[in-house]
């Protein structure tokens, strides 16, 4: 596995790490429990971290290769510093003797890394890109957030490259259909999946005690990374329509965000911007920026929420709505990307036009006040994760890897 910009052992809801993390540890250690042996490369960003960690489980290791400074880094400067990462890959294999039978690689900057490593080793590549650079760029509100040229440059070299594309949803293998000139030949659609050990329905008034709520208390719950691409200031938008419309949910209403990192707000830009704009529209005693948190504290938060909103202006996928549903909470997302396939509208939740605060407020609004209709959504989006759940996404990798290698004919060095 490559997961070059980021670790699959970091606390999630970083300004870089998501559901992405989620995807690859979880697979590894999946396919550990299946016997595979699995190293996932991924850049230091910590000196004092262990090289090489067995955290995941028995069978897989996470190996932290040096890549330009060891501290958290923007991810398009990772890019320059690529060649040190290949080397240390190799170099890593070569004194452990590893033999790889095929190289998966995550996100634009660890395909770069394996189109230099299958010219090396000649083992073959399945790669995922969890976002894509067009998309983003369809959706950028500023010129400073669209993509660097490279990045688009190398994912359009990836997805001829790259002897299979895996694509989370059939939406996905159409954009990489007409925004790169994929072959859908090479493409597999499979899902990501959800460890549905960890995310599972509890009782509310239990999870809400574990994280210190009143049981009486309404929760409205945010996940992910802070940044403009995920429309957490639709949400709050949202939330002033509903106290403005109905002052008497006021006194009962909270709003926690999960992610990013409150401290430091005037560093982050994003952070800053919405903690002003959450005083300014008078919800200032609402709604909480709680920072990063573990998936055992999310199980908990999810399961105490009345509805789990994900507004994102584009999500390959949707993590976070898949854990949410796997725990019975009902989503409410916006109809983009992955979330327009993931979230069965009226059935798991509700999807809404992004950026429409006032059609979103409506949403949390009716299942604010129809808790029948609440519990039902929400035990319905509980038995539809359960499809999703890790061991059968695993057996459709598999598969994968299993054509890969015997298309090879040879085993790796």
């Amino acid at each position: 596995m490559l997961s070059v910009h980021t670790c699959p052992l970091a606390l999630l809801g970083g300004k870089e790490t998501g559901g992405m993390n989620v995807y690859v540890r979880d697979l590894t250690r999946e396919l550990a429990r299946r016997g595979h042996r699995v190293d996932v490369y991924t850049r230091s960003q910590d000196s004092s971290v262990p090289r090489v960690s067995g955290a995941i489980g028995h069978g897989a290791r996470v190996v932290h290769l040096p890549a330009g400074p060891e501290r958290p880094y923007d991810t398009n400067l990772v890019y320059d510093h690529l060649a040190e990462f290949i080397d240390g890959a190799a170099a890593q294999a070569g004194q452990d003797g590893a033999h790889y039978d095929v190289v998966h690689s995550h996100y634009w900057l660890s395909g770069v890394v394996a189109r230099e490593l299958h010219d090396r080793w000649g083992v073959p590549v399945v790669h995922m890109f969890h976002t894509l650079g067009k998309m983003k760029d369809s959706v950028a509100q500023k010129p400073e957030h669209l993509e660097e040229e490279r990045r688009i440059s190398a994912e359009s070299a990836i997805v001829q490259e790259a002897d299979l594309v895996v694509a989370a949803t059939d939406i996905e293998k159409e954009q990489l259909v007409q925004l790169y000139s994929a072959d859908e030949r090479r493409i597999r659609v499979i899902s990501p999946g959800v460890d549905t050990e960890r995310f599972h329905p509890m009782p509310s008034a239990y999870s809400k005690e574990r994280i210190g709520l009143c049981a009486d208390r309404r929760v409205i719950l945010f996940v992910g990374r802070i940044v403009p691409l995920k429309g957490i200031d639709t949400l709050l938008r949202a939330i002033a329509a509903i106290v403005k419309k109905h002052p008497e949910l006021r006194e009962d209403l909270c709003v926690p965000i999960i992610g990013g990192e409150p401290d430091r707000g005037r560093e982050d830009e994003e952070m800053a911007r919405l903690e002003v704009l959450k005083e300014e529209l008078g919800i200032g005693d609402i709604v909480t920026f709680l920072g990063a948190r573990d998936q055992d504290e999310l199980q908990h938060y999810y399961s105490a929420a009345e509805v789990v909103v994900v507004p994102s202006d584009y999500e390959s996928f949707g993590m976070v709505a898949l854990e949410a549903m796997a725990c019975g909470a009902p989503v409410i997302a916006s109809d983009v990307g992955g979330l327009a396939t993931l979230v069965r509208n009226g059935r798991t939740g509700y999807r809404v036009p992004a950026r429409d605060p006032d059609a979103l407020a409506a949403k949390i609004n009716r299942l604010l006040t129809d808790e029948g209709l609440r519990l039902r959504i929400g035990q319905r989006a509980s038995c539809w994760a359960e499809g999703f759940a890790w061991p059968r996404i695993a057996d459709q990798i598999e598969a994968v890897y299993a054509e890969l290698a015997d298309s090879a004919g040879a085993p790796g060095p």
